[in-house]
C-alpha cells in the first residue's frame, strides 16, 4: 500500500478540487479544504495534527474517483491532476550536491569559481523559480527556450512549508534549465530559470512534518522516440545542506504567507552533448511519492 498523497485535479464536472489519493482511489476534501492554500494555513503551529486532519477528510469523504480518470493531458472537456500548488511561490536551491557543483563549473566560461565558492559558503544559493499558477503539473509540457542551446530538466526533490516555515510535506520537482545561458554569465540566472513552463511538480504532496532528509532516490528517465536518451539517478543522503539550514535561509527578511514550496537542488546532471528536444518524455520519480512526467516543448 502506497502513502496517501495529497492532490489537486480538474473534473469537468466539479471543477479545481483538493484531494487525498488513497493507492488508486482519490477522496474529496473540497467541502473542508477548498484550496491547498487554505489547508497550509490550518495547518500553522500545528503541522503534524493538520496532516492527520486531512486525511482523515480524506478516508471519510463520500465523494470518490478512481485515480485513473485524471491520466490525461490537461484539457477543459477531460479529467486531469493539476500541480500541488496554488497561491504559493516557488524558490529554488543551488549548488546543494557536489554534482552540481561540478557542472555549473564545466558550463561556465570563466571556470565557474563562483559555484565552488558558494558550495563551501555559509549561506546557501537562492533564488525565485515561479508563482504558483505559472506551474504545471503532471502529464502537462514543460518548456526549453527558443533562444537557448543547451536545455536540460533538474529532477529535485521541494519541499512543502507552511506560512510559519514547517515543512508539512515532500512533492517531486522539474527545474528547467538554460545551461548556456547561465555558462555564459551567472548574472544571467533568472532568464536561464525563470521562463514559461520553467517548472513543474507533482503527481502529489508527501504529508510529512520533518526536519530529516527523506531516505530516498532520485530517479530521472528522458525518452525520445522511445528510446531512453538518458537516465540517471541520486539518493537524498548527497545533499550538503539540510532541511532546517535550507528553510532557515528562506525565511530570512521574508514572508510566505500562502506559504512556499522550495526546490532542493540537483545531483543528475546529463552530460554536457545533451540537450532537450520537443517531443521528448521527461520522467521524474521519486520513491513514496511517485512519478512527475511531462512532454518537452519549446517556448
Amino acid at each position: 500500500m502506497s502513502d496517501p498523497l495529497l492532490v489537486r485535479y480538474f473534473h469537468p464536472d466539479y471543477g479545481v478540487r483538493l484531494g487525498v489519493r488513497f493507492d488508486e482511489k482519490v477522496r474529496d476534501v473540497h467541502s473542508e479544504y477548498p484550496s491547498l492554500t487554505a489547508w497550509l494555513k490550518s495547518s500553522v503551529g500545528r503541522p503534524e495534527a493538520a496532516i492527520e486532519e486531512i486525511l482523515q477528510a480524506g478516508r471519510a469523504s463520500l465523494l470518490t474517483f478512481s485515480a485513473a480518470i485524471f491520466e490525461n493531458a490537461p484539457a477543459e472537456s477531460k479529467p486531469h491532476w493539476l500541480a500541488p500548488i496554488d497561491e504559493q511561490d516557488v524558490w529554488a536551491a543551488g549548488v546543494t550536491y557536489e554534482r552540481s557543483k561540478m557542472a555549473r563549473q564545466e558550463e561556465a566560461v570563466d571556470g565557474g569559481d563562483v559555484y565552488a565558492r558558494v558550495y563551501r559558503a555559509e549561506r546557501p544559493e537562492l533564488f525565485y523559480k515561479a508563482r504558483g499558477r505559472w506551474v504545471v503539473g503532471i502529464h502537462a509540457g514543460v518548456g526549453i527556450r527558443s533562444d537557448a542551446t543547451w536545455s536540460v530538466p533538474e529532477p529535485e526533490l521541494g519541499l512543502v512549508i507552511n506560512p510559519a516555515m514547517e515543512v508539512v510535506g515532500f512533492t517531486v520537482g522539474n527545474d528547467m534549465s538554460s545551461r548556456d545561458i547561465e555558462g555564459e554569465n551567472p548574472l544571467y540566472l533568472p532568464q536561464a530559470k525563470v521562463y514559461t513552463a520553467s517548472c513543474a511538480l507533482g503527481p502529489g504532496i508527501l504529508l510529512k512534518s520533518t526536519a530529516d532528509w527523506p531516505d530516498t532516490s532520485i530517479h530521472i528517465h528522458i525518452r525520445r522516440g522511445g528510446e531512453v536518451a538518458f537516465e540517471g539517478a541520486v539518493h537524498t543522503s548527497r545533499i550538503k545542506r539540510t532541511i532546517p539550514e535550507l528553510v532557515d535561509y528562506l525565511g530570512r527578511s521574508n514572508t510566505h504567507p500562502e506559504g512556499v514550496v522550495l526546490l532542493t537542488g540537483t545531483g543528475v546532471v546529463p552530460p554536457g552533448e545533451f540537450t532537450l528536444q520537443s517531443g521528448d518524455e521527461v520522467q521524474i520519480q521519486i520513491e513514496d511519492i511517485g512519478t512527475l512526467v511531462n512532454t518537452v516543448k519549446v517556448v
